[in-house]
């Protein structure tokens, strides 16, 4: 199962007295459950990575050597492996110190990792302004919030004419909480329930305990309609010019996913200008 679909790291999650402060003195709620997601999506990620987020980012990516790739909400760097055999230098950025002391582990030295805010990357990490020709936010973007203060952050890393690519859940058929799967059983029929979209909601995903530390972390999931993501990459001079929607590839991961008539997944691609 993908990393949110049971919940996400954040640039803003809910405080907790198990939260620690990360560079910028806000708090990541993905420390307390890093070892289990890291122990759950492993060195090449999970079926859903392999199948659907990996091959569909790297697609609309469109790297080329010599290029540099900023992987926002990067968790324990699961794409890290296919940016540098295509010849591109990678960072990525995490909020969770935890996350990333996993990611550092999996990856070794070679691979560059850096605890920072996704809403302030330039001031949070040593990253400087224009200094990044693509910004991916893998499975990590409906963490964040809010949305014009992440797109901003991302836009100033981000050289003319660079490329932000994003792959998320897709909040019209998968709203946490707020969708499921149904049968009509006269007409034999799967249909996608849908009991709401367009009300933004922070939705306390499943709490996960913590190998081997004796507690448990809760993540949050930021739910918005599309016309957010839209507006919010438009008022940042990041201009879509490419949208992909996928079902969800692995058979038997949910009771009616097998369905290919519904996407899960949204991807798109968006360029600075």
């Amino acid at each position: 199962m993908a990393r949110n679909e049971r919940g996400r790291r954040g640039a803003r999650p809910p405080r907790t007295d198990r939260d620690k402060p990360n560079s910028r003195g806000g708090r990541s709620s993905w420390d307390p459950v890093a070892s289990w997601y890291d122990s759950t999506i492993g060195v090449r990620g999970s079926p859903h990575h392999r199948k659907a987020a990996l091959p569909t980012v790297m697609r609309l990516a469109d790297l080329r050597p010599g290029e540099r790739l900023i992987d926002i909400g990067c968790g324990q760097g699961v794409l890290a492996q296919p940016v540098m055999k295509a010849g591109v230098d990678y960072l990525g950025v995490d909020a969770s110190e935890a996350m990333i002391r996993h990611a550092r582990k999996r990856r070794g030295p070679e691979v560059s990792f850096a605890v920072g805010d996704a809403r302030d990357l330039v001031g949070t990490t040593a990253v400087k302004p224009a200094s990044f020709d693509v910004a991916v936010f893998l499975l990590s973007l409906q963490d964040m919030d809010p949305l014009t203060e992440v797109f901003a952050s991302t836009r100033a890393v981000l050289k003319e004419g660079g490329r932000l690519v994003l792959f998320m859940i897709h909040p019209a058929f998968r709203a946490p909480r707020g969708s499921g799967w149904g049968y009509d059983e006269r007409r034999k029929l799967v249909f996608r329930r849908v009991e709401r979209y367009l009300s933004r909601a922070a939705v306390p995903m499943k709490s996960y305990a913590e190998v081997g530390a004796g507690q448990r972390g809760a993540t949050i999931s930021f739910h918005r309609p599309m016309q957010d993501y839209v507006a919010a990459l438009a008022a940042n001079g990041l201009l879509i010019d490419a949208l992909v929607e996928l079902p969800d590839p692995v058979k038997g991961s949910d009771e009616r996913a097998d369905s290919a008539e519904i996407p899960l997944f949204l991807a798109l691609r968006a360029r600075r200008v």
